[in-house]
């Protein structure tokens, strides 16, 4: 009889290199790169580093200066951006900067692109010099990406402007084949997950942003998928928001430093991650407590009995082996532990 047992559940960590209150961005990029390299030697696959501008809360405004930080400090994950928001930026200079990085850590850069500004609208039109691309170009910028990033400008129309330009370097293996960064489509949304299907490539759930009909999205993104020449099968992941300790109840005080500063960014503009000390002091109103009760119930909270049966039941319920964690709290030693305990949890 054949098993019928689930492949292990490989993790990963989305990193938003979160500032918290007394330190610097300078601090939040060293906390990034000792979690990288803790990630490294535990086995998660792999490290993405988000996108975000004008916030005091999130450092990391440029992936694409960290990924290169970030592999050149570790040795076997894989890493890359979680993600480039391609509205802002011209599809071959993202293609000659990931062609770049694949060249210094071959095999182990990923592109992950997302859809949303990162940032408020007058940062966009800032990033944009006052002139975004549309939202309906987004589909055009994606094909455009994928023949220059892989040198398939021949699937480009053949009026197309920059048809004959190359992305460069050349990033060849030693038996002739190029080397190129897996593309992979985040999201949250079902048009998203229409693009990755469309274009065959990998697609990351943002459940940590919307945690609704999630098992929707992904089903249909395996129906709709559209094989590539990079990839055959749909390849998915669930990306979720989660913090272990050693027990439920030190898990729950913890969290509350990240349940302040989402209260305080639905209000306006974030700031830096508050310690628990102050979260646990601050007068909530009823309404804000009622708030934060719908805010942390997205988040995976508990010890690593409580938080891998959560984890394992949303990865069964959505058919994936690989999840996608990320740990916003504010002092970086509970956020490295909650980690460790994970990978401790899943046998990494």
């Amino acid at each position: 009889m054949q098993s019928t047992a689930r492949p292990p559940i490989g993790l990963s960590i989305l990193d938003q290199s979160p500032i918290g209150a007394g330190r610097t961005a300078r601090d939040a990029f060293a906390e990034t790169l000792a979690l990288a390299q803790l990630a490294d030697r535990l086995g998660y696959r792999r490290y993405w580093l988000a996108e975000h501008h004008n916030t005091n809360s999130l450092a990391g405004s440029a992936p694409e200066v960290l990924i290169a930080r970030v592999a050149a400090g570790t040795q076997r994950i894989r890493v890359g951006s979680g993600g480039v928001m391609l509205q802002h930026y011209a599809p071959l200079k993202v293609a000659e900067t990931f062609r770049v990085l694949e060249t210094l850590f071959p095999g182990r850069i990923d592109l992950g692109i997302g859809r949303a500004p990162g940032s408020d609208q007058r940062t966009a039109y800032a990033l944009a010099q006052g002139q975004p691309t549309p939202v309906e170009r987004f589909p055009e910028q994606l094909r455009d990406l994928t023949a220059f990033l892989y040198d398939t400008r021949d699937t480009l129309p053949e009026e197309h402007p920059f048809r004959t330009v190359r992305a460069t370097p050349r990033v060849s293996e030693p038996d002739g084949e190029e080397s190129a960064p897996e593309i992979w489509l985040l999201g949250s949304s079902e048009q998203s997950a229409a693009y990755a299907a469309h274009f065959g490539f990998a697609f990351s759930f943002a459940h940590f942003i919307n945690p609704h009909g999630s098992i929707g999205v992904i089903d249909d993104y395996r129906d709709r998928f559209r094989p590539s020449d990079r990839l055959t099968e749909p390849v998915a992941s669930l990306a979720v928001r989660a913090l272990c300790a050693e027990t439920d109840e030190e898990a729950r005080r913890l969290i509350s430093s990240f349940g302040l500063m989402r209260l305080r960014f639905e209000r306006g503009p974030m700031g830096p991650v508050p310690s628990v000390e102050e979260a646990l002091a601050y007068p909530y109103s009823a309404a804000e407590r009622e708030r934060l009760e719908v805010i942390m119930a997205g988040v995976t909270v508990g010890s690593p009995e409580t938080v891998k049966a959560r984890l394992t039941d949303l990865a069964a319920a959505h058919g994936l082996d690989e999840l996608v964690v990320i740990t916003i709290c504010h002092d970086p030693g509970v956020r490295l532990r909650s980690y460790e305990l994970l990978a401790e949890a899943f046998g990494l």
